[in-house]
């Protein structure tokens, strides 16, 4: 767990990072918009046309100092990647990973991180794991009143971002991908059955929010 919680920590330290290298650009109106930044032809434009076009000194090195940290940061996360995988294909949360591993949206990253935050499963159904990483609407009720609002963002904070943004991968429409086959490889017949279920009917619970115009 302090393994991925510090991969966490990394992942928020890089996207400051990040952040402060595209502002300190911004301010000088200096602007990407040739495709996703962030990427290799996104690097090279840092570094041959943006850079050139900042005409202080000062300016200069603050750049180089944010850049600099990008680089690093991105190579600790790297590093700490590798260390999770090798992990996750070899401990006592493997199985538990590619079991988790045959539903959209849940790489080997993730599953890890499920595996280890939530520990042992079976103390929860699916009725209750909702409460414990704060999906659940918020309530209030006098009398016969019963009004429910947004959810509560109790618990387990890590958990509810990871099972947040693998929800998002489902809203595509479903087809098995080279990828999901290679998972689906390493799982136990049974798991490769259920996931498959799982994700055509998360799918199609997509599609129902949508058609009722639901958020």
């Amino acid at each position: 767990r302090d393994l991925v919680r510090a991969r966490e920590d990394c992942r928020g330290d890089l996207m400051r990072a990040r952040h402060r290298l595209s502002k300190l650009l911004l301010r000088r109106g200096i602007v990407y918009y040739d495709g996703d930044a962030w990427t290799g032809k996104h690097d090279a434009w840092l570094r041959h046309e943006a850079l050139p076009r900042l005409s202080s000194r000062a300016t200069r090195l603050a750049f180089d100092s944010d850049y600099e940290t990008v680089l690093a940061t991105r190579a600790r996360r790297d590093r700490l990647d590798v260390s999770i995988e090798g992990m996750a294909a070899d401990s006592e949360f493997t199985a538990m990973v590619r079991r988790l591993g045959c539903l959209r949206g849940v790489s080997t990253l993730t599953g890890f991180a499920l595996a280890v935050e939530i520990g042992e499963w079976h103390r929860f159904t699916g009725n209750t794991i909702g409460s414990f990483v704060g999906l659940v609407p918020s309530e209030y009720s006098s009398g016969s009143s019963r009004v429910q609002g947004s959810i509560t963002k109790t618990g387990n904070t890590h958990v509810r971002r990871l099972l947040v943004e693998a929800a998002w991968h489902h809203r595509p429409r479903y087809t098995v991908s080279k990828t999901m086959r290679d998972r689906w490889e390493l799982a136990p017949p049974a798991a490769r059955a259920r996931g498959d279920e799982g994700n055509r009917r998360l799918h199609q619970r997509w599609v129902k929010f949508i058609e009722r115009r639901k958020k």
